[in-house]
């Protein structure tokens, strides 16, 4: 759906053009501008999914949609367990969109520097980690940290006792394919409303307007 959008709105511009003399071309603005606006409204009649909740006792990050922060929190004993969202892939098959999704898990504690980080493919009935690695806490709304130093073996290259561990601890906090639901209609959610802004602020530039605040 989002690439048929998207590849839809770019193909609509390929046409030959001349720039010979130089000057503002109002036909080519305007030809522009309705393109935008077609793809704005085919997009916003779009059906969302229907709402989903987050398996308790993960609650939903104030402001997530807005952001690159995390989705869900979560309190475990004196920890903090954080997760955040992106697609694991972009396949060809429109179906199979939205069925990998790529976490990484952040577990913090307030007496330590660092967190744990686990990076995760999550499926509709499965999770599977990636790696495991110690970083500093994140401060911001930074993604991904990348860390400055060792972050560990791979994680594929462990043995089957101490993979085994690992997933027990993070599914111990509720990291587990539980959250699928949920964090697939969130990404969707998200994606409609970023590919919604991405024409509207299109739009907006062209016709030299200014956004509105939160645009």
């Amino acid at each position: 759906m989002w690439k048929r959008a998207v590849v839809g709105a770019v193909g609509a511009l390929r046409r030959p053009f001349s720039s010979e003399g130089g000057g503002i071309s109002p036909a080519v603005n305007s030809m522009l501008l309705r393109s935008l606006k077609e793809h704005y409204q085919e997009v916003a009649k779009m059906n969302m999914p229907p709402k989903v909740s987050p398996p308790s006792p993960f609650t939903i990050v104030k402001g997530a949609l807005d952001s690159q922060g995390p989705v869900l929190k979560r309190s475990y004993g004196e920890e903090e367990v954080s997760v955040y969202v992106m697609r694991l892939s972009a396949p060809e098959e429109e179906d199979s969109a939205m069925d990998q999704l790529f976490i990484h898990v952040d577990v913090s504690k307030p007496s330590q520097k660092e967190s744990l980080i686990f990076l995760c493919g999550l499926y509709e009935d499965a999770l599977g980690i990636h790696s495991v690695s110690m970083r500093p806490k994140l401060q911001d709304s930074h993604y991904l940290l990348i860390p400055s130093q060792y972050s560990g073996p791979v994680f594929a290259e462990l043995d089957d006792k101490m993979r085994d561990a690992f997933h027990n601890y993070i599914e111990e906090r509720g990291v587990n394919e539980s959250l699928f639901k949920f964090l697939q209609a969130w990404l969707y959610v998200k994606e409609h409303r970023n590919l919604m802004r991405w024409f509207k602020t299109m739009g907006l530039f062209i016709d030299g307007k200014k956004p509105a605040t939160g645009a």
